[in-house]
């Protein structure tokens, strides 16, 4: 008998650099549906999809915009991390140019200074947001975090 494993869903998180724009802000989406608040565009892995497709999806389903992935933030596995269970997120740094739009799952769409994003962030992605601060300022990818 072939048991499989009970595992975590996975899914894909991006920081949208814009590269066009003066300072180069993030870009945001305030979530249409539970859990509330602001967030970073992403969404879930489909099974035949990689990771780094289901980013530039995520991305385009969300934002509208075209984006060049830059590289892998780090991986986010807290328990707890998502209210609706157990979700494993890998964060892409990424570039785009030209105007953002709330599609698919985001109520609306904003631009926000890297040192400043807003205090309403759903997930933890208010600790990813620092941890790309870290990133611009030092070079360094998120830290493992045991």
């Amino acid at each position: 008998m072939n048991m499989r494993p009970t595992t975590p869903l996975i899914t894909v998180d991006i920081l949208i650099e814009l590269t066009d724009r003066a300072n180069t802000p993030i870009v945001l989406i305030e979530r249409k549906y539970p859990p509330f608040g602001w967030a970073l565009p992403g969404g879930f892995v489909d099974v035949g999809e990689s990771l780094e497709q289901a980013a530039i999806r995520e991305a385009k389903e969300e934002t509208g915009l075209n984006v060049m992935l830059q590289c892998l933030l780090g991986c986010y596995s807290n328990p707890a991390r998502d209210k609706r269970g157990h979700m494993v997120s890998a964060v892409y740094i990424a570039t785009a140019v030209g105007e953002p739009r709330a599609e698919d799952d985001a109520a609306a769409v904003a631009l926000f200074a890297v040192d400043n994003p807003p205090d309403a962030m759903a997930f933890d992605h208010g600790l990813i947001i620092t941890d790309y601060q870290n990133y611009r300022q030092s070079g360094c990818v998120a830290p493992l975090r045991v």
